[in-house]
Protein backbone atom coordinates (compact mmCIF):
# COMPACT_ATOMS: atom_id res chain seq x y z
CA UNK A 1 0.00 0.00 0.00
CA UNK A 2 1.39 3.42 -0.71
CA UNK A 3 1.67 6.20 1.74
CA UNK A 4 0.07 9.09 0.86
CA UNK A 5 1.57 12.58 2.34
CA UNK A 6 0.28 15.97 3.77
CA UNK A 7 2.36 18.92 4.32
CA UNK A 8 2.01 23.03 4.31
CA UNK A 9 2.88 24.57 1.26
CA UNK A 10 3.71 28.23 3.25
CA UNK A 11 5.09 29.40 6.03
CA UNK A 12 3.95 26.92 8.32
CA UNK A 13 0.38 27.32 10.47
CA UNK A 14 -1.37 26.17 7.85
CA UNK A 15 -3.56 23.80 9.89
CA UNK A 16 -2.15 20.88 9.24
CA UNK A 17 -3.43 19.46 12.51
CA UNK A 18 -6.98 19.76 11.93
CA UNK A 19 -6.58 18.09 8.88
CA UNK A 20 -4.45 15.12 9.48
CA UNK A 21 -7.47 14.95 12.79
CA UNK A 22 -10.00 14.97 9.91
CA UNK A 23 -8.37 12.77 7.72
CA UNK A 24 -7.10 9.82 10.65
CA UNK A 25 -10.08 7.65 10.27
CA UNK A 26 -8.85 7.08 6.80
CA UNK A 27 -5.80 5.98 7.83
CA UNK A 28 -4.15 2.94 9.75
CA UNK A 29 -0.88 4.87 10.93
CA UNK A 30 -0.07 8.67 10.81
CA UNK A 31 3.50 9.24 11.30
CA UNK A 32 5.64 12.36 11.52
CA UNK A 33 8.67 12.52 9.64
CA UNK A 34 10.66 15.67 10.09
CA UNK A 35 10.48 18.86 12.74
CA UNK A 36 10.09 18.88 16.25
CA UNK A 37 8.45 20.96 18.68
CA UNK A 38 9.09 23.87 17.21
CA UNK A 39 5.71 22.77 15.18
CA UNK A 40 2.67 23.63 16.66
CA UNK A 41 -0.01 21.14 15.07
CA UNK A 42 -3.62 22.72 16.81
CA UNK A 43 -6.95 20.78 16.92
CA UNK A 44 -10.47 21.67 18.22
CA UNK A 45 -13.31 19.40 18.76
CA UNK A 46 -16.24 18.71 21.53
CA UNK A 47 -15.71 22.26 22.52
CA UNK A 48 -11.86 21.89 23.45
CA UNK A 49 -9.04 23.43 21.63
CA UNK A 50 -5.19 20.62 22.01
CA UNK A 51 -1.56 21.64 20.76
CA UNK A 52 0.40 18.72 19.82
CA UNK A 53 3.74 19.66 19.39
CA UNK A 54 5.50 16.29 18.51
CA UNK A 55 3.40 13.57 18.81
CA UNK A 56 1.53 13.26 15.47
CA UNK A 57 -2.05 14.29 15.00
CA UNK A 58 -4.23 11.39 14.93
CA UNK A 59 -3.15 10.40 18.50
CA UNK A 60 -6.79 11.30 19.46
CA UNK A 61 -8.43 8.60 17.49
CA UNK A 62 -8.40 5.08 18.76
CA UNK A 63 -7.91 2.79 16.10
CA UNK A 64 -4.81 4.98 14.43
CA UNK A 65 -0.76 4.01 15.33
CA UNK A 66 1.15 7.23 15.41
CA UNK A 67 4.27 7.14 15.01
CA UNK A 68 7.18 9.17 15.29
CA UNK A 69 9.73 9.10 12.75
CA UNK A 70 13.49 9.24 12.12
CA UNK A 71 13.21 12.20 10.97
CA UNK A 72 12.15 14.24 14.08
CA UNK A 73 13.61 15.75 16.93
CA UNK A 74 12.66 15.28 20.45
CA UNK A 75 12.37 16.99 23.41
CA UNK A 76 12.05 14.75 26.37
CA UNK A 77 11.00 17.59 29.03
CA UNK A 78 8.41 18.95 26.03
CA UNK A 79 7.26 15.41 24.95
CA UNK A 80 7.02 14.20 28.10
CA UNK A 81 4.20 17.64 28.82
CA UNK A 82 2.50 16.23 25.92
CA UNK A 83 1.76 12.75 27.54
CA UNK A 84 0.66 14.71 30.84
CA UNK A 85 -1.95 16.60 29.03
CA UNK A 86 -3.14 13.26 27.20
CA UNK A 87 -3.45 11.17 29.98
CA UNK A 88 -5.48 13.98 31.92
CA UNK A 89 -7.90 13.86 29.07
CA UNK A 90 -7.69 9.77 29.61
CA UNK A 91 -6.03 8.94 26.20
CA UNK A 92 -4.27 5.82 26.40
CA UNK A 93 -1.22 6.45 24.06
CA UNK A 94 1.15 3.88 25.34
CA UNK A 95 -0.75 1.11 23.13
CA UNK A 96 -0.56 3.59 20.10
CA UNK A 97 2.86 5.54 20.28
CA UNK A 98 5.74 4.75 18.90
CA UNK A 99 9.33 6.44 18.43
CA UNK A 100 11.74 5.48 15.84
CA UNK A 101 15.12 4.44 17.64
CA UNK A 102 16.68 6.63 14.84
CA UNK A 103 15.06 10.15 15.85
CA UNK A 104 17.47 12.79 17.43
CA UNK A 105 17.06 13.54 21.26
CA UNK A 106 17.25 17.43 21.91
CA UNK A 107 19.44 18.00 25.11
CA UNK A 108 18.93 20.68 27.33
CA UNK A 109 22.13 22.69 26.00
CA UNK A 110 21.00 22.33 22.77
CA UNK A 111 17.81 24.94 23.56
CA UNK A 112 20.92 27.17 25.39
CA UNK A 113 22.92 27.28 22.26
CA UNK A 114 20.28 28.08 19.85
CA UNK A 115 19.63 30.80 22.82
CA UNK A 116 23.16 32.15 22.75
CA UNK A 117 23.14 31.54 18.69
CA UNK A 118 20.05 34.01 18.23
CA UNK A 119 21.27 36.68 20.58
CA UNK A 120 25.01 36.42 19.14
CA UNK A 121 22.76 37.36 15.55
CA UNK A 122 21.76 40.71 17.04
CA UNK A 123 19.49 42.21 14.33
CA UNK A 124 20.48 39.72 11.77
CA UNK A 125 18.83 37.14 14.37
CA UNK A 126 16.50 34.67 12.51
CA UNK A 127 13.40 34.51 14.51
CA UNK A 128 14.17 31.07 15.72
CA UNK A 129 11.93 29.44 18.28
CA UNK A 130 14.79 28.98 20.45
CA UNK A 131 13.94 25.59 21.09
CA UNK A 132 16.64 23.54 19.94
CA UNK A 133 15.72 22.25 16.81
CA UNK A 134 18.07 23.57 14.68
CA UNK A 135 21.50 22.61 17.16
CA UNK A 136 20.56 19.36 17.29
CA UNK A 137 19.90 18.96 13.41
CA UNK A 138 23.70 20.09 13.42
CA UNK A 139 25.06 17.49 15.60
CA UNK A 140 22.90 14.63 13.35
CA UNK A 141 24.88 16.03 10.41
CA UNK A 142 27.89 16.65 12.12
CA UNK A 143 27.24 12.95 13.58
CA UNK A 144 28.12 13.78 17.19
CA UNK A 145 23.97 13.61 17.75
CA UNK A 146 22.46 11.25 20.50
CA UNK A 147 19.61 9.05 18.91
CA UNK A 148 16.60 7.13 20.90
CA UNK A 149 18.12 4.08 20.23
CA UNK A 150 21.27 5.50 22.03
CA UNK A 151 18.56 5.04 25.58
CA UNK A 152 19.19 1.50 25.15
CA UNK A 153 22.92 1.36 25.57
CA UNK A 154 25.27 1.08 28.51
CA UNK A 155 27.24 4.11 28.15
CA UNK A 156 24.40 6.81 26.91
CA UNK A 157 25.02 8.75 30.30
CA UNK A 158 28.73 8.90 29.32
CA UNK A 159 27.60 10.31 25.80
CA UNK A 160 25.51 12.14 26.99
CA UNK A 161 28.23 13.93 29.75
CA UNK A 162 30.32 14.19 26.48
CA UNK A 163 27.89 16.05 24.65
CA UNK A 164 27.05 18.27 26.64
CA UNK A 165 30.14 19.63 27.90
CA UNK A 166 31.20 20.60 24.10
CA UNK A 167 28.00 22.43 23.86
CA UNK A 168 29.22 23.91 27.52
CA UNK A 169 32.52 25.21 25.43
CA UNK A 170 31.02 26.49 22.51
CA UNK A 171 28.44 28.47 24.15
CA UNK A 172 30.88 30.16 26.55
CA UNK A 173 32.67 30.80 22.96
CA UNK A 174 29.53 32.81 21.92
CA UNK A 175 30.65 35.18 24.40
CA UNK A 176 26.52 36.70 25.06
CA UNK A 177 24.93 36.80 28.41
CA UNK A 178 22.85 33.52 28.78
CA UNK A 179 22.19 32.26 32.64
CA UNK A 180 21.51 28.61 32.59
CA UNK A 181 21.25 26.36 35.95
CA UNK A 182 22.74 22.79 33.88
CA UNK A 183 22.23 20.81 37.03
CA UNK A 184 18.55 22.14 37.25
CA UNK A 185 18.12 21.60 33.63
CA UNK A 186 19.02 18.44 33.88
CA UNK A 187 16.85 16.79 36.73
CA UNK A 188 14.20 17.64 34.61
CA UNK A 189 15.25 16.42 31.13
CA UNK A 190 16.23 12.96 32.78
CA UNK A 191 13.06 12.29 34.26
CA UNK A 192 11.58 12.85 31.29
CA UNK A 193 14.08 10.62 29.40
CA UNK A 194 12.65 7.65 32.11
CA UNK A 195 9.11 8.28 30.84
CA UNK A 196 10.37 8.43 26.87
CA UNK A 197 11.82 5.29 27.85
CA UNK A 198 9.05 3.44 28.96
CA UNK A 199 7.44 3.79 25.43
CA UNK A 200 7.62 1.35 22.67
CA UNK A 201 11.16 2.20 20.55
CA UNK A 202 10.74 0.43 16.96
CA UNK A 203 13.11 0.23 14.03
CA UNK A 204 10.76 2.35 12.11
CA UNK A 205 11.75 2.02 8.38
CA UNK A 206 11.25 -1.81 8.96
CA UNK A 207 7.39 -1.08 10.95
CA UNK A 208 6.63 0.87 7.67
CA UNK A 209 7.80 -1.26 5.06
CA UNK A 210 6.08 -4.19 7.07
CA UNK A 211 2.58 -2.33 7.49
CA UNK A 212 2.59 -1.69 3.62
CA UNK A 213 3.27 -5.11 2.78
CA UNK A 214 0.55 -5.82 5.21
CA UNK A 215 -1.61 -2.96 3.14
CA UNK A 216 -1.79 -0.73 6.17
CA UNK A 217 -3.15 2.59 4.91
CA UNK A 218 -0.79 5.28 6.14
CA UNK A 219 -0.58 9.40 6.13
CA UNK A 220 2.70 11.05 6.46
CA UNK A 221 2.48 14.49 8.46
CA UNK A 222 4.87 17.10 7.86
CA UNK A 223 5.77 19.99 10.09
CA UNK A 224 6.39 23.84 9.38
CA UNK A 225 5.78 24.64 5.74
CA UNK A 226 7.56 24.62 2.37
CA UNK A 227 8.41 27.76 2.35
CA UNK A 228 10.61 27.28 5.36
CA UNK A 229 11.99 24.06 3.74
CA UNK A 230 15.83 23.86 4.58
CA UNK A 231 16.86 23.76 0.77
CA UNK A 232 14.19 25.28 -0.85
CA UNK A 233 13.04 28.23 1.85
CA UNK A 234 13.66 31.49 2.21
CA UNK A 235 17.05 30.92 2.98
CA UNK A 236 18.35 31.76 5.86
CA UNK A 237 14.82 32.22 7.12
CA UNK A 238 14.15 28.87 7.18
CA UNK A 239 13.92 25.89 9.50
CA UNK A 240 16.69 23.29 10.49
CA UNK A 241 14.80 20.23 8.12
CA UNK A 242 13.20 19.43 4.89
CA UNK A 243 9.35 20.06 4.84
CA UNK A 244 9.07 19.06 1.36
CA UNK A 245 7.64 16.40 0.14
CA UNK A 246 11.16 14.48 0.05
CA UNK A 247 11.89 14.96 3.61
CA UNK A 248 8.98 12.29 3.82
CA UNK A 249 11.16 9.50 2.30
CA UNK A 250 14.43 10.14 4.43
CA UNK A 251 12.38 11.14 7.60
CA UNK A 252 10.72 8.00 7.54
CA UNK A 253 12.20 5.41 4.88
CA UNK A 254 9.55 5.33 2.24
CA UNK A 255 11.18 4.85 -0.97
CA UNK A 256 10.02 7.82 -3.53
CA UNK A 257 8.26 5.35 -6.07
CA UNK A 258 5.80 4.67 -2.55
CA UNK A 259 4.47 8.20 -2.44
CA UNK A 260 0.79 8.94 -3.62
CA UNK A 261 -1.41 11.35 -2.32
CA UNK A 262 0.15 14.68 -1.78
CA UNK A 263 -2.30 16.86 0.37
CA UNK A 264 -1.11 20.77 0.32
CA UNK A 265 -2.35 22.60 3.06
CA UNK A 266 -2.61 26.50 2.38
CA UNK A 267 -4.16 29.63 4.08
CA UNK A 268 -6.39 31.27 1.70
CA UNK A 269 -4.15 34.15 3.02
CA UNK A 270 -0.84 34.18 3.87
CA UNK A 271 1.22 34.32 6.96
CA UNK A 272 4.50 33.72 8.58
CA UNK A 273 6.03 34.10 11.73
CA UNK A 274 9.49 35.68 12.98
CA UNK A 275 11.83 37.34 10.59
CA UNK A 276 12.15 36.61 6.43
CA UNK A 277 10.81 38.48 3.70
CA UNK A 278 7.48 38.48 2.92
CA UNK A 279 6.32 39.99 -0.28
CA UNK A 280 2.68 40.53 0.36
CA UNK A 281 2.59 41.33 3.86
CA UNK A 282 0.14 43.93 4.58
CA UNK A 283 1.08 46.71 7.32
CA UNK A 284 -2.73 48.39 7.17
CA UNK A 285 -6.37 47.50 8.55
CA UNK A 286 -6.77 44.80 6.35
CA UNK A 287 -3.52 42.85 7.61
CA UNK A 288 -5.00 43.94 10.77
CA UNK A 289 -8.20 42.43 10.27
CA UNK A 290 -6.84 39.09 9.42
CA UNK A 291 -4.58 39.15 12.19
CA UNK A 292 -7.47 39.30 14.56
CA UNK A 293 -10.48 37.45 12.65
CA UNK A 294 -7.86 34.61 12.32
CA UNK A 295 -6.60 34.17 16.34
CA UNK A 296 -2.97 34.70 14.36
CA UNK A 297 -0.76 33.95 17.00
CA UNK A 298 1.93 31.39 16.88
CA UNK A 299 0.80 27.76 18.56
CA UNK A 300 4.26 27.19 19.80
CA UNK A 301 5.71 30.36 20.52
CA UNK A 302 2.67 33.21 21.12
CA UNK A 303 4.05 35.53 18.82
CA UNK A 304 1.66 37.26 16.56
CA UNK A 305 1.81 36.39 12.87
CA UNK A 306 2.34 38.81 9.73
CA UNK A 307 -0.44 38.59 7.49
CA UNK A 308 -0.53 39.69 4.28
CA UNK A 309 -2.82 38.63 0.97
CA UNK A 310 -2.25 34.85 -0.81
CA UNK A 311 0.98 34.46 -2.73
CA UNK A 312 0.05 32.57 -5.39
CA UNK A 313 3.75 32.81 -6.74
CA UNK A 314 4.84 30.98 -4.05
CA UNK A 315 1.75 28.67 -3.92
CA UNK A 316 2.65 27.84 -7.09
CA UNK A 317 6.24 26.84 -6.59
CA UNK A 318 5.32 24.75 -3.36
CA UNK A 319 2.83 22.61 -5.92
CA UNK A 320 5.73 22.29 -7.87
CA UNK A 321 8.77 21.15 -5.82
CA UNK A 322 5.94 18.57 -3.67
CA UNK A 323 4.01 17.66 -6.93
CA UNK A 324 1.09 18.08 -5.06
CA UNK A 325 -2.27 16.21 -6.22
CA UNK A 326 -4.73 18.09 -3.86
CA UNK A 327 -5.12 21.34 -2.34
CA UNK A 328 -6.93 21.72 0.99
CA UNK A 329 -7.86 25.83 1.77
CA UNK A 330 -7.68 26.84 5.48
CA UNK A 331 -9.11 29.41 7.41
CA UNK A 332 -11.77 30.92 4.02
CA UNK A 333 -13.59 32.06 7.17
CA UNK A 334 -11.53 34.82 7.84
CA UNK A 335 -11.98 36.58 4.58
CA UNK A 336 -15.69 36.85 5.00
CA UNK A 337 -16.46 40.49 5.44
CA UNK A 338 -13.77 41.83 2.68
CA UNK A 339 -14.78 44.36 -0.24
CA UNK A 340 -12.39 43.40 -2.17
CA UNK A 341 -9.59 40.26 -1.92
CA UNK A 342 -6.27 40.91 -3.76
CA UNK A 343 -4.10 37.80 -5.26
CA UNK A 344 -0.24 37.86 -5.98
CA UNK A 345 -0.21 36.54 -9.61
CA UNK A 346 3.62 38.07 -10.47
CA UNK A 347 6.28 39.60 -9.41
CA UNK A 348 8.24 42.38 -10.43
CA UNK A 349 11.79 41.70 -10.08
CA UNK A 350 14.15 43.69 -11.07
CA UNK A 351 12.89 45.44 -14.18
CA UNK A 352 11.39 41.90 -15.14
CA UNK A 353 7.61 40.93 -14.59
CA UNK A 354 8.20 36.88 -13.58
CA UNK A 355 5.80 34.31 -12.81
CA UNK A 356 8.38 31.89 -10.81
CA UNK A 357 10.06 32.18 -7.12
CA UNK A 358 13.26 33.57 -7.55
CA UNK A 359 16.36 32.99 -5.55
CA UNK A 360 15.85 36.12 -3.85
CA UNK A 361 12.64 37.66 -2.64
CA UNK A 362 13.43 40.56 -0.10
CA UNK A 363 11.45 43.58 -0.44
CA UNK A 364 13.91 45.47 -2.52
CA UNK A 365 14.03 42.94 -5.20
CA UNK A 366 10.61 42.13 -5.30
CA UNK A 367 7.38 44.44 -5.86
CA UNK A 368 3.80 41.91 -6.09
CA UNK A 369 1.36 42.26 -8.85
CA UNK A 370 -2.09 41.73 -7.57
CA UNK A 371 -5.30 40.19 -9.21
CA UNK A 372 -8.44 41.61 -7.38
CA UNK A 373 -12.03 39.49 -6.71
CA UNK A 374 -14.93 40.74 -5.40
CA UNK A 375 -15.18 39.43 -1.16
CA UNK A 376 -17.67 37.60 0.54
CA UNK A 377 -19.82 38.99 3.22
CA UNK A 378 -21.48 35.80 4.22
CA UNK A 379 -20.62 34.13 7.76
CA UNK A 380 -18.90 30.82 6.35
CA UNK A 381 -18.36 28.71 9.89
CA UNK A 382 -21.78 27.17 10.20
CA UNK A 383 -21.49 26.02 6.39
CA UNK A 384 -21.52 22.44 5.79
CA UNK A 385 -22.19 21.99 2.26
CA UNK A 386 -20.17 23.26 -0.91
CA UNK A 387 -23.36 24.15 -2.63
CA UNK A 388 -23.86 26.59 0.40
CA UNK A 389 -20.77 28.72 -0.24
CA UNK A 390 -21.18 31.77 -1.57
CA UNK A 391 -20.57 32.67 -5.34
CA UNK A 392 -17.62 35.03 -4.73
CA UNK A 393 -15.86 32.42 -2.65
CA UNK A 394 -16.61 29.55 -5.42
CA UNK A 395 -15.01 32.27 -7.96
CA UNK A 396 -12.12 32.69 -6.10
CA UNK A 397 -11.71 28.97 -5.23
CA UNK A 398 -12.14 28.05 -9.30
CA UNK A 399 -9.58 30.58 -10.45
CA UNK A 400 -6.30 29.09 -7.56
CA UNK A 401 -7.24 25.84 -9.09
CA UNK A 402 -7.04 27.04 -12.57
CA UNK A 403 -3.90 28.61 -11.57
CA UNK A 404 -2.66 25.68 -9.80
CA UNK A 405 -3.56 23.07 -11.76
CA UNK A 406 -4.80 21.36 -8.85
CA UNK A 407 -8.23 20.77 -7.28
CA UNK A 408 -8.92 22.20 -4.04
CA UNK A 409 -11.03 19.02 -2.23
CA UNK A 410 -11.44 20.53 1.45
CA UNK A 411 -12.43 24.07 2.28
CA UNK A 412 -12.03 24.88 6.15
CA UNK A 413 -14.41 27.26 7.35
CA UNK A 414 -13.67 27.56 11.15
CA UNK A 415 -11.21 25.71 13.44
CA UNK A 416 -13.33 22.85 14.77
CA UNK A 417 -12.98 19.34 12.83
CA UNK A 418 -16.79 19.44 11.92
CA UNK A 419 -16.19 22.62 10.21
CA UNK A 420 -14.73 20.71 6.75
CA UNK A 421 -16.57 21.27 3.79
CA UNK A 422 -15.72 17.74 1.20
CA UNK A 423 -15.54 19.21 -2.54
CA UNK A 424 -15.68 16.62 -5.21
Amino acid sequence: MAVDLLLGLQWGDEGKGKIVDVLTSNYNIIARFQGGPNAGHTLVFNGKKHVLHTIPSGIFHDNATNLVGNGVVIDPVIFKGELDKLEEQNVDYRKSLLISRKAHIILPTHRLLDAASEASKGKAKIGSTLKGIGPTYMDKTGRNGIRVGDLELSDWKERYRNLADKHEKMIAFYNVDIEYDLKELETEFFKAIETLKSLTFIDSEEYIYKAQKSNKTILAEGAQGSLLDIDFGTYPFVTSSNTTAAGACTGLGVAPNQIKEVFGIFKAYTTRVGSGPFPTELFDKDGATMAKVGHEFGATTGRPRRCGWLDLVALKYACQVNGVTQLMMMKADVLSGFETLKVCTEYKYKGETISHLPYNIEPENVEPVYTEFSGWAEDLTGMSEASELPKALNDYIAFLEKELETPITIVSVGPDRKQTIFRK
